[in-house]
C-alpha cells in the first residue's frame, strides 16, 4: 500500500496575505489542489491524507465544492508543529507499505521524482529528494564568515518517502526542535537516509516572488 501525507499548515504570513498560502490560486486553481493532483496522477490508488489545521478545514471543504474537486482523500488535524502534524497524519496510516510526506505548497514535483522516491524507498526504507546548491555558500564563523565547498551540501525537497513501520517508530520519539524534517526524525533512530535527485521546479511556494515563479512554471509543466 502507498500513502502520502500532504502537510499544509501555512498561515500566509510570509506571503503577506490573509489567505493561507496553500489556498492561493495559480492558474485559476488553489495550490493545494494541484499538489494533491500530482500524487493522484502518479498513482490513482495512492491513499491521499491531507493534514490541515482544524480551523481551515471548513474553508477547504468550501473550496472543494466551488472547484468541483473530487479526488478521494481524508483529512487529519494539523498539530502545533510540523512534527505533530505528521504524527497526526500517520495515525490514519493503518497498513504496511510506503508513506511519503510532502509539503502542500510544492505542486511542481515531477512524476519522475515521485516515482523514483517510492521505488527507492521500497529498497532503502528511507529516501529524500535533493538538488545541488548552485550559489556560493558562506559559513558564519564568530563575527566573520568563510566560504565553504558548496559540493558538500544539498538542498532538501519533498516527498520524503519511508517504510510505514519505520516512520511510525520514528514519530514515537519525543519532539525536539532539531526535527526540521522527516529525515531528521528517522536519523535520530540511527537509520541512514538515502538521497535521490529531485527536480529544481519543485519549489516551495512561500513568498510573493515564489508565486510569480509558480505562474511561469505552470505554463511549462503538465499539471
Amino acid at each position: 500500500m502507498k500513502y502520502v501525507l500532504i502537510v499544509a499548515g501555512g498561515k500566509g504570513l510570509r506571503m503577506g496575505t490573509e489567505l493561507p498560502k496553500q489556498f492561493l490560486p495559480i492558474g485559476g486553481k488553489p495550490v493545494l489542489m494541484r499538489t494533491l493532483e500530482a500524487f493522484y496522477t502518479y498513482n490513482s490508488e495512492i491513499q491521499l491524507i491531507l493534514v490541515l489545521p482544524h480551523n481551515q478545514q471548513d474553508y477547504w471543504k468550501q473550496l472543494c465544492r466551488e472547484y468541483h474537486f473530487s479526488l478521494p482523500h481524508v483529512v487529519a488535524d494539523g498539530g502545533e508543529t510540523r512534527f505533530h502534524s505528521v504524527k497526526n497524519g500517520l495515525a490514519l496510516v493503518n497498513t504496511p507499505g510506503l508513506v511519503g510526506v510532502h509539503d502542500g505548497v510544492r505542486p511542481f514535483v515531477s512524476q519522475e521524482v515521485i516515482s523514483r522516491c517510492y521505488d527507492l524507498a521500497a529498497e532503502k526504507k528511507a529516501v529524500i529528494p535533493v538538488i545541488d546548491v548552485v550559489e556560493t555558500v558562506r559559513h558564519l564563523d564568530g563575527e566573520g564568515s568563510v566560504t565553504v565547498n558548496r559540493d558538500d551540501y544539498k538542498l532538501v525537497q519533498t516527498p520524503q518517502v519511508f517504510d510505514v513501520e519505520l516512520l511510525k517508530q520514528a514519530y514515537n520519539q519525543s519532539y525536539t526542535p532539531h526535527f526540521t524534517d522527516d529525515a531528521s526524525v528517522v536519523e535520530a533512530l540511527g537509520v541512514p537516509v538515502a538521497l535521490t535527485v529531485g527536480n529544481r521546479e519543485n519549489i516551495k511556494i512561500t513568498t510573493p516572488f515564489d508565486l510569480k515563479i509558480a505562474t511561469v512554471l505552470l505554463d511549462s509543466c503538465s499539471i
